[in-house]
């Protein structure tokens, strides 16, 4: 496509305004801007809007801020009130440990696609790099910088990019840390599935049901770079009943959840 819709970043963040600010600083450093900045906050405490308002007046765009009270992992819905402020066409979503390379929502708009949703990849960074880079923030990040679990991931050629595709009916390996969509496909699935709680499954559920919707799946390597800083697990408690609900969405073929986008 030639870039003639407007487009949204989408963070999900919770009580680490350290690498927050490393997103934002990120941020300001792209070759190409979103027209707006949407942040789901899933009850982050007062440090993490302070840091919102202030980095607010540097960025050449609106700064959208959804935020609900603390009551354990509830990214789903929070995913859902923030894109309720959106005006954009086409979503860019990423988690809040994500460092963007510079040419990162430039590479997601040349990949957009009408009837396709992008699943980009993630270079991940171990702990001492992680340390180096919240401590340091104006460390560069790039192919060769030492301290990268999957150095491959970090390689941006994208003139290549399309000799690596993905199995376009698979959700199982969909992860929202990098992840771009339309919003009018969002909505035609009612978006995130609120019944989510704890970690996981939430993003594999969502892209199960853009595909059965017809959405297509569309994989992004060698572009579209992004840096995951390392940080505890979270926790798992819920992990089993979420993925059973994931399953029973894909043996049903779920497209439109009852309790989504519009229901929050």
């Amino acid at each position: 496509m030639n870039g003639s819709f407007s487009t949204a970043l989408l963070i999900s963040t919770y009580n680490w305004p350290q690498a927050l600010e490393r997103i934002f600083l990120s941020l300001l450093k792209q070759s190409r801007y979103p027209d707006e900045l949407l942040i789901a906050d899933d009850g982050s405490r007062e440090d993490t809007r302070q840091l919102i308002d202030r980095y607010r007046a540097m960025f050449p765009f609106p700064v959208k801020h959804a935020w609900h009270e603390d009551q354990g992992f509830r990214k789903s819905i929070i995913l859902n009130k923030a894109i309720k402020l959106a005006s954009a066409d086409y979503i860019i979503e990423i988690d809040g440990d994500i460092v963007m390379h510079p040419h990162f929502i430039a590479d997601h708009i040349r990949n957009a696609q009408s009837g396709h949703f992008v699943q980009g990849s993630r270079a991940i960074l171990k702990e001492a790099l992680t340390h180096s880079v919240i401590q340091n923030p104006g460390k560069s990040l790039h192919f060769l910088v030492p301290g990268l679990a999957n150095r491959f991931n970090a390689l941006r050629v994208p003139p290549l990019s399309f000799l690596i595709g993905a199995k376009p009916s698979g959700a199982s390996k969909v992860r929202a840390c990098n992840l771009a969509f339309w919003r009018k496909d969002f909505m035609a699935i009612n978006g995130y599935n609120n019944l989510f709680e704890g970690w996981g499954w939430e993003d594999n559920e969502f892209a199960a049901r853009l595909i059965h919707g017809g959405v297509r799946k569309k994989k992004l390597k060698l572009a579209a770079i992004c840096f995951h800083l390392h940080h505890q697990l979270n926790s798992r408690q819920q992990y089993q009943e979420n993925e059973a609900f994931y399953h029973q969405t894909i043996q049903a073929r779920v497209v439109s959840c009852k309790n989504g986008y519009c229901q929050v």
